[in-house]
């Protein structure tokens, strides 16, 4: 039995060794973003950036761990039409960083990879931090949410080869379930450009 995991860990350590690289990419993001006992939910809009490090790769597929790191802005108020000012005007931050392990496959799986359409699939769990708001609870009282979330995440997309082989756009779709006391949805949508 020693000697079978032996050669597990060289057979995998070998394949490790000979088929890494590392891959990065920018886009826009938006979040619909969720907390328990809550009535709204709130909309924010930003960019991503999303590096990744296939650990394990062959021309058409890869394992890889990413950490795809979101801000996001929102905003709300109201404008007094006679005076022009602004009025309980409120700016909002999001920032999400989970650590995501995905399967990769066809476009955008592996630098070599000679595929025109490709996609992914994954999951992980991470950090999320959302500036406080006051927001009504569902009797009508005041809440004060955001703050820091800990909790699980899962993101799958497609991803279309353009130009040099390599380059290619991503669409992709996330979840994230904060766990912690801040227990909170987040549904997020991004448009990637991978190089």
């Amino acid at each position: 039995m020693k000697k079978l995991l032996l050669l597990f860990g060289v057979c995998l350590t070998s394949t490790c060794a000979w088929s890494q690289s590392f891959m990065h990419g920018a886009g826009a993001a938006l979040f619909f973003e969720k907390y328990q006992g809550v009535e709204s939910s709130t909309t924010s809009a930003g960019f991503t950036y999303s590096p990744r490090f296939n650990f394990v790769e062959s021309e058409s597929m890869s394992v890889s761990v990413g950490i795809p790191i979101s801000f996001a802005f929102a905003g709300s108020g109201s404008v007094n039409s006679r005076e022009g000012a602004s009025e309980n005007a409120k700016l909002g931050i999001l920032i999400n960083a989970p650590v995501v392990v995905n399967l990769n496959f066809g476009a955008g799986s592996s630098p070599d990879n000679e595929n025109r359409v490709g996609g992914f699939i994954g999951g992980g769990g991470g950090f999320h931090w959302g500036a406080s708001t006051d927001q009504l609870d569902q009797n009508g009282n005041v809440k004060n949410v955001g703050g820091t979330t800990f909790g699980y995440t899962g993101n799958a997309g497609v991803r279309f080869a353009i130009g040099d082989i390599g380059n290619t756009i991503e669409i992709k779709a996330s979840y994230f379930k904060g766990v912690n006391e801040n227990k909170m949805d987040l549904i997020g949508a991004a448009v990637i450009y991978n190089f």
